[in-house]
């Protein structure tokens, strides 16, 4: 199996308050811009949706059903916290076929070194459909740090997403 000639990217942010206009969305479009640079260093080319729902699980859950067969990445941000309207989550997990805990366990515990209060954020990773999601906490900030370890990673995981053998391919 070959890598996509183009990746189709979804970002959707999660967030009542930006949702109702209260605030501008800056999470999203971070993401967009952290992963626009990454593609332009692999050279590959990327279509970048980026969304805006509130905290709404029936929503999220609508949109992911079908992005699973039509995106390649899909990264949510916000709703990963513990608040009664953070439900990310509980949303996309039933949707994996599988679920890659070791990165977002990692970058909970690299961060929580220094803010303990990145261990409340229960993010995850993993399988939907044929698109890898990744589910990053609402602030520019705890994004930054998610996709510093996301990036070193998502090469190797986007080869083993499609079977591509790394070792062998270029020896």
């Amino acid at each position: 199996m070959d890598l996509p000639d183009k990746f189709e990217v979804l970002v959707i942010t999660l967030s009542d308050r930006a949702h109702r206009g209260e605030y501008e969305d800056l999470s999203g479009p971070r993401i967009k811009e952290r992963l626009s640079e990454y593609f332009n260093e692999q050279k590959w080319i990327g279509n970048f949706n980026l969304t805006l729902i509130p905290d709404d699980s029936a929503i999220l859950e609508g949109i992911l059903k079908s992005a699973g067969s039509v995106y390649n990445l899909i990264f949510t941000t916000g709703g990963t916290g513990i608040g009664p309207r953070d439900i990310t989550v509980e949303t996309v997990r039933p949707l994996l076929s599988k679920e890659i805990p070791g990165i977002m366990e990692y970058v909970r515990v690299k961060y929580a070194e220094t803010k303990p209060t990145a261990l409340l954020s229960r993010g995850v990773a993993g399988i939907l459909g044929e698109a890898l999601i990744y589910t990053l906490p609402g602030s520019v900030r705890a994004v930054d740090e998610y996709m510093n370890e996301i990036l070193k990673t998502l090469q190797h995981t986007v080869l083993m997403q499609y079977g591509i053998d790394k070792h062998t391919k270029n020896q």
